[in-house]
């Protein structure tokens, strides 16, 4: 393992310093900088594995979804198992996720979008919400409260100036994306508007979804000291399950929805859907005490009405969310020493009402239970950093978690209000990175992470309350490397991981196709992150005036350990749901006249299904493809047209399987070979 892991790092790197391309125009990768909420560093220099989506990578994926996107990013895994159904996961497993996002802390602007009881209703965000997002792998629990998987930090999309923009995209099976927004600049004030709204009939049966967005954005700059920042948003979800297959189902027609079986109905006939309507919005104000000394708050609420007719009940819930995120930072700089401290805390609340009725053909009938719980998720942290000689950074940080609910039952058996209480637990990360020329960047670090139940896993689809869940944990230890030419036509990065997860939280299936969560042993987690990009040809004044090629490998050594399922041990099995290898191209072509064409390749091997790892997923390789021709001009108004291919190969593959599921339903087939194009204008 260690000779693998010692060879490939031998060849990115070597591969790096004989690099001799001729200077360019390109960005400097020294001045990419990444905001690591309000501790902004040079992506060259940061102490933590994070990776940046810009606009000059998202410009390139489809406009109407960003799981694409994400999944170039070594060492994450998007999942989209229908059309509006995420899954995400950040060096891990989904065994804790049959569908939503738990265990990964994400903040849009200064909020955190993930509620106090561990859920994040990413799908609630039209694509174009999306500005940049800075992407933290491994345990961040320091800074970011209760997580064993990492942190995403959403920026939305900013101007500096006056604009109207509108676009539309249109495709097969029925995909229908508009989005339309404009921004103004006054002096001291600036406000955006923006709404969007998508549609899809999907690729297979009872896989329709529709969403209607809308979103603003508040900035006020009062003073020379001060900025008061406001933003919400509201999104109205909607769409189809159709459920798992089975493999004979699968070959005999993979746009089948789950069809009924001698005991229970399916999808079609149960109506079986998400909808999603929340409301989210959020107040900010950072103010400059002194030279040194800034203090910023912000305040956050949302509302959720969320329902589920599924196949074996009909769930509606309704959740609120309050909360505040404050801290004070400190900065000293002594000639070759910059000091920079931060101190502060996180606090929200979230009630969920919960409710569980018969499902009559997406009709709620027959109430099956009724519960109330309420989730508080509170957490203090320090931040030290050190910059000695602008060569050596250090960086000390820690966070005291504290997690609690509560809950009440009122049917069928009434149970009075009773509290659960975790014990307080100290999350520590020490990280150091060193310039060891100025091209080139070496770190370390070790964090513990921690991510104590979701409600969702408190209180899962069997309807019970289940108090014996305990909080998973682990340490992680990491190694990185980063080096540009200094012509800055090439950089490389490199990760190297050893995380051991402990009391692991993982999904469980009774007989009757309910699920329940339990701990269920350790996990070891070992791999290498490596991502490349060259520019073969830049500032070219012939036809063909760039061409850039990336490269982006993951290779995970994930496996069980002290693993148990019943009577069953696991021990030395690959986890369930990842895959060992990824490897992912892209060729962007920039021609005269605005003119573009841009290919990626995503290449995934074989996935286990279940932890025994006797079904697996077969190995893929996904083809995509984007043509088009940027700002055309006509007086003031500047147009993109572009058309794009995905799954050029018309591979049949699965981007988003049920793990272990009941009866061998585990494949959920993705779309074939299809097209969109679209229009963007510019005022």
């Amino acid at each position: 393992m260690k000779s693998k892991f010692t060879l490939l790092f031998a060849l990115l790197f070597s591969t790096a310093f004989s690099q001799t391309i001729k200077t360019d125009s390109i960005k400097k990768l020294e001045d990419i900088t990444v905001k690591g909420y309000y501790n902004r560093q040079t992506l060259l220099r940061s102490v933590s594995a994070v990776n940046l989506i810009d606009s000059s990578l998202i410009k390139n994926q489809p406009n109407s979804s960003i799981v694409s996107m994400l999944n170039t990013v070594p060492g994450v895994r998007m999942e989209e198992r229908s059309p509006g159904s995420y899954r995400l996961s950040l060096r891990g497993s989904l065994l804790r996720s049959p569908f939503g996002i738990r265990n990964i802390k994400i903040y849009i602007d200064d909020f955190p979008l993930t509620d106090a009881g561990g859920n994040t209703y990413l799908n609630a965000l039209d694509a174009s919400a999306i500005g940049t997002m800075e992407i933290y792998k491994g345990p961040e629990a320091n800074i970011f409260g209760a997580n064993t998987g990492g942190a995403i930090l959403i920026n939305t999309p900013i101007t500096n100036h006056n604009e109207i923009n509108f676009s539309v995209t249109g495709g097969s099976y029925g995909l229908f994306h508009q989005t339309a927004s404009i921004k103004q600049q006054y002096k001291k004030y600036s406000f955006s508007f923006s709404e969007g709204y998508q549609r899809s009939d999907g690729y297979r049966q009872n896989s329709a979804m529709n969403r209607k967005y809308l979103q603003t954005s508040q900035q006020w700059n009062y003073s020379n000291h001060g900025t008061l920042k406001a933003f919400a948003f509201y999104s109205d979800l909607k769409y189809q399950t159709p459920g798992g297959l089975t493999a004979a189902q699968l070959d005999q027609d993979p746009k089948l929805a789950r069809p009924a079986t001698p005991t229970l109905p399916g999808a079609i006939s149960q109506q079986a859907a998400i909808y999603n309507k929340t409301i989210f919005g959020g107040i900010s104000n950072s103010y400059q005490i002194s030279q040194r000394l800034k203090h910023v708050i912000a305040l956050f609420t949302t509302y959720t009405d969320f329902r589920n007719p599924f196949i074996t009940n009909y769930e509606q819930r309704y959740e609120s969310t309050l909360g505040l995120r404050t801290f004070l930072e400190y900065d000293q700089i002594k000639q070759d020493l910059k000091f920079n401290a931060q101190v502060g805390l996180e606090s929200s609340g979230t009630k969920s009402q919960i409710k569980n009725f018969n499902n009559n053909g997406g009709e709620a009938i027959g109430m099956q239970a009724s519960d109330r719980l309420k989730a508080a998720q509170d957490f203090a942290y320090f931040r030290l950093n050190f910059d000695i000689n602008n060569k050596f950074l250090i960086e000390l940080a820690s966070s005291l978690n504290f997690y609690r609910y509560d809950y009440e039952s009122y049917f069928p058996i009434v149970v009075a209000s009773k509290q659960r209480k975790f014990d307080a637990r100290f999350m520590p990360k020490a990280a150091a990175s060193y310039l060891i020329t100025s091209d080139f960047s070496a770190r370390a670090s070790i964090s513990k992470g921690y991510s104590p139940p979701t409600i969702a896993e408190v209180r899962a689809s069997d309807n019970n309350i289940n108090n014996n869940l305990q909080a998973e944990f682990g340490w992680n230890y990491e190694l990185g490397l980063r080096y540009k030419t200094k012509n800055n036509r090439f950089y490389a990065t490199g990760n190297l991981f050893n995380y051991h997860l402990k009391d692991a939280i993982v999904r469980r299936l009774n007989q009757n196709d309910t699920e329940y969560f339990t701990n269920a042993g350790s996990t070891s987690q070992q791999g290498i992150e490596l991502e490349t990009a060259i520019w073969i040809i830049r500032d070219n004044p012939s036809f063909l005036t760039a061409l850039q090629w990336r490269t982006n490998y993951t290779y995970s050594h994930f496996r069980f350990e002290n693993f148990t399922s019943g009577a069953n041990m696991f021990d030395g099995n690959k986890l369930t749901g990842v895959p060992e290898n990824v490897l992912i191209n892209s060729l962007e072509f920039n021609f005269t006249k605005g003119i573009y064409l841009f290919l990626q390749h995503n290449y995934t091997s074989s996935i286990p299904l279940n932890d025994a790892n006797t079904v697996f997923a077969k190995s893929y390789h996904l083809v995509e493809s984007k043509l088009g021709v940027r700002n055309l001009s006509i007086n003031k108004i500047h147009l993109d047209l572009f058309a794009g291919v995905n799954n050029l190969l018309n591979v049949p593959y699965s981007l988003g399987n049920d793990l272990n599921a009941a009866n061998g339903r585990y494949f959920n087939p993705a779309t074939s070979i299809n097209f969109y194009t679209g229009l963007s204008v510019k005022f």
